[in-house]
């Protein structure tokens, strides 16, 4: 089986401001550069035919590039689940059109459709089991960083990427890259 997702992977000085922003939330496993990037359709473990026809899909995905930016924090998860801290993305409109556009190429090569509902962002940190993201560390951590933003950046290809896990954690491979615009 091989596991798949489909993200947007922001420009480096975008990742280095991330960066910045990765501090004082003790059980934090804190993203590193290579996994740093916002999901568009996580697709999981699939065989190797569909996965293929998923890259070849990928190759015939049109759509124009996008102007972004990085724009608050937040956290998922709670109530025993693992959680997330992430950074906010805006504009919404134009990432959900490309997470739509996506799910259809997913669709038309035998996958679910996505049913969980899509909230642009790239996740900088992920919390275990247990750790509250409604502790007093994570509501400071989002008080300190509330008012993050980066510069405005464009979004220019989509990357099929496949997901190796590890002790380490998990690790990143592009398959396909897609040109936008």
């Amino acid at each position: 089986m091989i596991r798949l997702f489909v993200a947007l992977r922001p420009p480096a000085p975008i990742r280095d401001a991330l960066a910045d922003i990765q501090d004082g939330v003790a059980e934090a496993r804190w993203q590193d550069d290579e996994q740093l990037h916002m999901t568009l359709r996580f697709v999981g473990e699939v065989e190797r035919p569909q996965a293929e026809d998923l890259a070849d899909a990928m190759q015939r995905l049109r759509c124009p590039a996008t102007e972004a930016r990085l724009q608050g924090v937040g956290a998922f998860g709670g109530r025993g689940r693992a959680g997330a801290l992430w950074a906010g993305v805006t504009p919404r409109e134009p990432i959900a059109a490309l997470h739509r556009k996506v799910d259809q190429l997913c669709v038309q090569v035998g996958l679910e459709p996505e049913r969980r509902a899509f909230t642009p962002h790239v996740t900088v940190a992920r919390l275990p089991r247990g750790a509250g993201v409604d502790g007093p560390e994570v509501a400071a951590w989002r008080a300190r960083h509330s008012a993050f933003a980066t510069e405005p950046f464009l979004l220019d290809r989509v990357i099929l990427y496949r997901s190796h896990l590890g002790r380490a954690g998990a690790s990143y491979e592009p398959v396909v890259e897609t040109p936008l615009g």
